[in-house]
């Protein structure tokens, strides 16, 4: 019940419009991080992020870091997987692991009183994991039955191909959780390979906000890290992108067609960045206001939900979106997409249409900061992204300066409906594949 309050009373620690003062320290043993002082409540969220993620996989060994990373409070030290648990449990602590395709995520909440303790828990599932055979085979099965059920399911197999086409060559262009044939032959010298290439100081951003200080944090700091290695293998670069436009269509039995599409997108550096931002808020973005939504669902109703987003990994920005709809009327679909995507190129948006963005996007901007954790996970995201440290505070000056001109001079020169390419995964009528 102690946890359970806490992270009630976290929810609390900072209201929607409080400004976020956020603090830059460098520990004694070089590591940098952010901090967010809130000592109203004795409890404090620590969010760890290493760039490179399972982008970092060796060749042949794709899975090789989700398996790791999943293994993490599987065991470490001398406590085995049970009393690991056992012991954040009754610290009332809380740990997430996390790989994605650019970073891994740690996730730490743990209040004032047994911060030392958690840190000292936490500590030893990054430094000394024990990765013992049966936790190994255990989170391999997970894995491999999350890889079995992907592949029955319609939107995991449009993205899988999705990214087969798009990607290439680079590590994207496969799941991270790998194959079953990958994963079945990770070996624990992999996982340990894995470990030291990936958890590395060279490559980690830090937040924390909560109940410590600068002092505090700086020695905890020191004391949960110096022990990792300092750097890892190079980053994989940049994929270089395949976007002909057109279509793929994966055969699929099943009533409903899911497609994903995309053309090149715009680097979160760009000046332009906001301008196309609200773009994308009007044409896909902005829910049952959007273009895409009035077209393709409310005049037509073909569909449930249909979106656009802006998609920045480290090695390549896409423009996305997705779509499902009948397979007698996803290829109406993919026109209407089409058509609108080329209309509001052409045309570019109105006034209002920038106003009523702008009111939406100011106004749920506030909301996003409900708790120490939230805010830990925003302000690592923002170093990890360049952005500087007022940029919470400037944001919405940011997305009012967007003009009427700039938005759709950025819909002129970004939008191009002939690189937009679909994948369909379905049985989709009177649709064929043009893209081998």
């Amino acid at each position: 019940m102690r946890y359970v309050f806490a992270l009630c009373l976290t929810l609390l620690a900072f209201p929607a419009q409080a400004d976020v003062d956020v603090q830059e320290i460098t520990t004694p043993g070089g590591l940098e991080a952010w901090l967010v002082e809130d000592h109203n409540i004795p409890f404090a969220s620590l969010q760890l992020r290493f760039r490179g993620g399972a982008s970092l996989d060796a060749p042949g060994k794709r899975g090789a870091v989700n398996l790791m990373v999943g293994l993490l409070e599987e065991g470490a030290g001398d406590m085995d997987a049970r009393t690991f648990a056992k012991a954040t449990e009754g610290l009332a602590a809380s740990f997430r692991y996390n790989a994605s395709d650019d970073a891994i995520s740690i996730s730490a909440r743990f209040l004032t009183e047994n911060r030392d303790e958690a840190i000292k828990l936490l500590r030893e599932s990054l430094v000394n994991p024990r990765f013992d055979s049966a936790a190994i085979e255990r989170v391999r099965a997970q894995v491999e039955s999350n890889i079995r059920s992907s592949l029955k399911d319609p939107r995991d197999l449009a993205g899988m191909a999705f990214d087969n086409i798009v990607y290439g060559d680079h590590p994207y262009a496969t799941s991270v959780n790998g194959t079953l044939d990958s994963v079945a032959s990770l070996s624990r010298d992999d996982l340990v390979t894995a470990h030291r290439a990936a958890l590395v100081r060279d490559r980690l951003y830090i937040s924390a906000v909560g109940d410590i200080t600068a002092e505090e944090l700086k020695t905890l700091l020191d004391d949960l890290l110096a022990d990792l290695p300092e750097e890892g293998p190079p980053l994989p670069g940049p994929a270089k992108l395949n976007l002909p436009g057109g279509v793929k269509v994966v055969d699929f039995e099943t009533p409903q067609s899911v497609a994903l599409f995309a053309q090149p997108g715009i680097d979160r550096e760009d000046p332009d960045f906001f301008a196309a931002f609200i773009l994308n808020h009007i044409l896909g973005g902005g829910s049952f206001e959007s273009r895409l939504m009035n077209e393709v669902r409310e005049k037509r109703g073909l569909t449930y939900g249909v979106y656009s987003y802006l998609s920045d990994k480290d090695g390549a920005q896409l423009w996305m979106g997705s779509v499902s709809s009948a397979n007698d009327r996803i290829a109406e679909a993919v026109k209407v997409i089409r058509d609108e995507w080329a209309r509001i190129r052409e045309n570019g948006v109105t006034e209002k249409e920038l106003q009523d963005a702008k009111t939406y996007l100011t106004g749920a901007y506030p909301l996003r900061f409900d708790g120490n954790g939230p805010i830990a996970e925003i302000t690592v995201a923002m170093q990890m992204e360049g952005l500087p440290k007022d940029y919470i505070q400037n944001r919405n000056d940011m997305v009012e300066a967007v003009t009427l001109e700039d938005v759709n001079r950025v819909a002129r020169e970004l939008l191009d409906p002939s690189r937009l390419t679909f994948v369909i995964t379905g049985q989709p009528e009177g649709i064929e594949t043009t893209i081998n």
